[in-house]
C-alpha cells in the first residue's frame, strides 16, 4: 500500500484507497477498507480518530480471518499455510482459484480476464505477506473502541469474507450501520454495481444516513 504524499498534520483530509494507493483531497479524511484485515479499520485503530469523519467497511477481512476460539467463521490457519504454499509454487493457479469464488454472479469472461490479469500484476511478495496478516491478525478488541460514523457493506454470498464477519462488526462497533448486498459474494462492486455505487457515493455526501 503506497501514499500519494504525506499525511500533513494540519491538513483535514479524505483519505480513500483506490487500487492499493490512497487519494488525498482536502476538508476532511474518510476511510475506505476493502479486503486485507480491514486495511482502513487497522489505521484507525492504530492512529486514532481525530482527523477521521467516517469509516467505510466495504467486504472487510475483519475482524479475524481465521477461525479461533469462539469465532468459528472464516478459514483454519492451516488452509491460509496452504493458500501460502499455493502462492509460492503457482501464483496464477491460486488466483485463477481465487477469482472463481470472488463473484456471486456471473460476468464476461474478459471482464473476469481484467480481474485476473490485475491479481496476476500486484507484488508476489506483497500477496503472500497479506496472507500472513489475515491469518494472524485479530482485531476484535479493538471494535468497542471505534466511535467514527461507520458504514458496513458486506455480500450475503461472499465465500471469502463470510456474511458473519459483518454482523459481528456491526455488533461490536457502536453505532454502525449495516448494508447487505443480498446477490452479492465478494466483488459487490460489480456484482451489484448501481447499489454499490449508489450507496457508497449517497453515504458520502450525507451527514449521518445511508
Amino acid at each position: 500500500m503506497k501514499r500519494t504524499r504525506p499525511l500533513e498534520k494540519d491538513c483535514p483530509t479524505v483519505l480513500v484507497p483506490k487500487n492499493n494507493m490512497f487519494e488525498y483531497q482536502k476538508n476532511r479524511l474518510i476511510e475506505e477498507g476493502y479486503r486485507y484485515i480491514g486495511v482502513a479499520l487497522k489505521y484507525l485503530l492504530n492512529h486514532g480518530e481525530s482527523n477521521v469523519s467516517k469509516l467505510i467497511l466495504a467486504g472487510a477481512a475483519a475482524p479475524v480471518f481465521t477461525q479461533r476460539d469462539g469465532y468459528p467463521y472464516g478459514m483454519t490457519k492451516d488452509e491460509v499455510d496452504a493458500l501460502i504454499e499455493d502462492t509460492k509454487q503457482d501464483r496464477p493457479s491460486m488466483l485463477k482459484g481465487f477469482g472463481e469464488i470472488f463473484f456471486a454472479k456471473e460476468h464476461p469472461e474478459p471482464l473476469q480476464q481484467w480481474f485476473h490479469n490485475l491479481s496476476v500484476e500486484a507484488s508476489s511478495h506483497g500477496t503472500i505477506q497479506s496472507a500472513i496478516a489475515l491469518r494472524d491478525e485479530d482485531l476484535r478488541d479493538g471494535l468497542p473502541k471505534i466511535s467514527v460514523d461507520t458504514l458496513i457493506m458486506h455480500g450475503k454470498k461472499d465465500q471469502v469474507c463470510p456474511f458473519e464477519f459483518a454482523e459481528v462488526m456491526h455488533k461490536n462497533i457502536n453505532g454502525s450501520r449495516l448494508e447487505v448486498f443480498e446477490e452479492s459474494g465478494h466483488g459487490m462492486f460489480l456484482d451489484e454495481r448501481e447499489k454499490f455505487t449508489e450507496t457508497l457515493v449517497s453515504y458520502l455526501k450525507s451527514g449521518q444516513t445511508v
